[in-house]
């Protein structure tokens, strides 16, 4: 049976640039770095000890899902502590941290304008 999710998909148009986003601004590390035919790179990268990686890649005819709202959360300890953080770091948020009886989050975009919620509990 299933057990876990492998990773999750990031569409990328510079995936040098994207690398450099994620592991320079957000601290993920490279677990696989390949070439994927001419041109084209599979990049997995892991998130502090979650078993599920981030993969910067883009499948053929997925161009057009690249900087749009991504339907992921990511999770941090203190939203607010972490917006403050990666500001500092150059990463642009959409809106800053808001409360709601669900907990807080704030939406932040990667370097191909990529959206995603940022939240704890």
């Amino acid at each position: 049976m299933i057990t876990s999710v492998k990773f999750m998909s990031i569409p990328v148009a510079d995936p040098e640039r994207a690398l450099k986003f994620y592991t320079g601004k957000l601290d993920f590390k490279v677990a696989t770095d390949q070439e994927m035919g001419p041109g084209r790179r599979w990049i997995e990268l892991r998130l502090g000890k979650a078993q599920t990686r981030l993969v910067l890649f883009t499948m053929d005819g997925e161009e057009g899902r690249i900087g749009t709202r991504m339907n992921c959360s990511r999770a941090c300890d203190d939203v607010e502590a972490t917006w403050r953080q990666l500001s500092e770091r150059g990463v642009e948020f959409v809106s800053p941290p808001a409360k709601q009886p669900w907990g807080t989050f704030a939406i932040m975009k990667d370097s191909e304008g990529n959206q995603f919620v940022l939240g704890s509990e």
